[in-house]
């Protein structure tokens, strides 16, 4: 078994002063808008910057596929989720897309982190990130999983199952209580696919209040004297562009709230709604309307728990994607481009699948556009196609990109931050790409680009 190093545990938060960034999550780019990043614009030379930086350039440098990640527009959504919540708690979803650099970014924002395993707790300890400033969910945590969090003192975890009662209330001394939250299932169907849609009943995660398994769970948790109930979690799913969903999520959770108190006598200090919120994949696509969100949540939690003579619980969201999703540009180089018999056209480009499984296993869709070269010729309709063994393998239905597209060509595809690199896999031992942070006219390597070397590093013998 291989030995882990144990990472520095952090003792108090890090302060540092952040650049200026992006005033409004929802800035649009000049001449540009829709899904790229809001310092998108036009360059020399038919390039497109981002945050100063050309992506054609970018690519020369340090090649392709390559994931060019906005470092103001992080920050820029992070404080935005600040401003328009400031007396909520704001977890960044790290599921979305988790390195050392992100890590810093949204604790300098002053934003907590939501973890869904050991890994993404352990990078984000060892990266420095206050561990009381963290909560870890998941729908089957390890015992090894809670002791690492009960060594690294995480601030809150989620029981997402009976089994982890038992499991946690074990590991925890009843004078070093842990924080916990119940995930509950309201009942609300919402997301932009059934895969992703967490907030009803029938799928792996949390404690439906139907039937009355959060309740049970409920009353097991307080019933242990090592874990203190903080209050209650949901989960409703991804991409969601309507705040229609979450007020009705307020509604169940409040009079779930107003049971406990009448069935125990204690009012539960917080509110966990999640995160979910959508991002613009298409220019056409809906956004999400985060002060909107901020307005009618709050105020709808007000009222609610004023009707059940509640105290007002501390309100706590995890956006992910929408701080993440929005901040990178992936490019890719075009390896072929290949008509067939029935007026089809395929351009083959060198990532696909491997680095973005989300139109294989989502059909999401996105759009694309030629950088790096100026092309006088019309437009045609063609398939972006990957180039691993899979029909299935489509990063773009229907693009429309220039007709005289050819081999070498630099495609860019914007909203590439969230659920690509985080979901990547090794696939035809085809290595995952390099990540490249900008800002202010200037790159620097995050993540090195994966090789076969690394792949074969792993082998321990035949």
């Amino acid at each position: 078994m291989t030995q882990l190093i144990t990472p520095p545990v952090p003792t108090a938060p890090v302060v540092a002063t952040a650049p200026t960034a992006p005033a409004a999550l929802t800035a649009p780019a000049d001449g540009l808008g829709g899904p790229w990043p809001a310092s998108a614009r036009p360059g020399r030379g038919a390039d497109l910057l981002v945050g100063g930086v050309g992506l054609a350039e970018a690519a020369e440098r340090f090649g392709t596929p390559l994931y060019v990640l906005d470092e103001a527009e992080v920050r820029g959504r992070a404080r935005a989720y600040r401003r328009a919540l400031p007396h909520a708690e704001v977890l960044y979803a790290a599921k979305a897309f988790l390195c050392s650099a992100m890590a810093d970014w949204v604790e300098q924002e002053g934003l907590g982190l939501d973890v869904c395993s050991a890994g993404e707790l352990w990078l984000a300890v060892s990266a420095g990130f206050p561990a009381q400033r963290i909560l870890l969910h998941g729908n089957a945590k390890s015992p090894e999983d809670l002791r690492l969090a009960r060594r690294l003192r995480v601030g809150r975890i989620v029981i997402d199952g009976p089994a982890e009662i038992a499991r946690l209330a074990a590991l925890v001394a009843a004078d070093v209580p842990q924080k916990v939250l119940v995930r509950v299932v309201p009942g609300i169907a919402a997301g932009h696919h059934a895969a992703v849609r967490t907030g009803v009943g029938g799928q792996k995660f949390g404690f439906t209040v139907e039937g009355g398994d959060a309740a049970d769970a409920i009353a097991r948790v307080l019933d242990q004297p090592g874990l203190e109930l903080a209050g209650l979690h949901c989960h409703l799913g991804s991409q969601i562009t309507s705040v229609e969903p979450y007020l009705l999520a307020v509604d169940a959770l409040v009079r779930l709230l107003a049971e406990v108190r009448e069935r125990h006598g204690v009012e539960l200090p917080e509110l966990d709604l999640g995160g979910g919120h959508g991002i613009r994949y298409l220019p056409e696509d809906a956004g999400f309307d985060l002060a909107g969100f901020a307005v009618r949540v709050t105020d709808r939690l007000a009222v609610r728990c004023a009707e059940a003579r509640l105290e007002v619980p501390r309100l706590v969201v995890e956006p992910g994607r929408a701080i993440a999703g929005p901040a990178a540009v992936a490019v890719y180089r075009v390896l072929s481009v290949k008509y067939t018999a029935d007026g089809r056209c395929f351009v083959a480009v060198d990532g696909g699948m491997s680095d973005n499984p989300r139109p294989a296993l989502y059909g999401s869709p996105y759009t694309v556009r030629l950088v790096g070269r100026r092309s006088e010729a019309g437009e045609t309709r063609v398939d972006v196609v990957g180039r691993h063994c899979e029909a299935g393998d489509v990063l773009v239905r229907d693009a429309a990109l220039p007709a005289d597209l050819r081999p070498g060509d630099l495609l860019a595809m914007p909203a590439a931050g969230a659920y690509q690199l985080s979901m990547a896999s090794g696939y035809n031992l085809v290595g995952r790409p390099a990540v490249v942070a900008v800002k202010a006219g200037r790159a620097r390597l995050l993540i090195r680009r994966e090789t076969v070397e690394d792949f074969r590093l792993r082998e321990v013998g035949r």
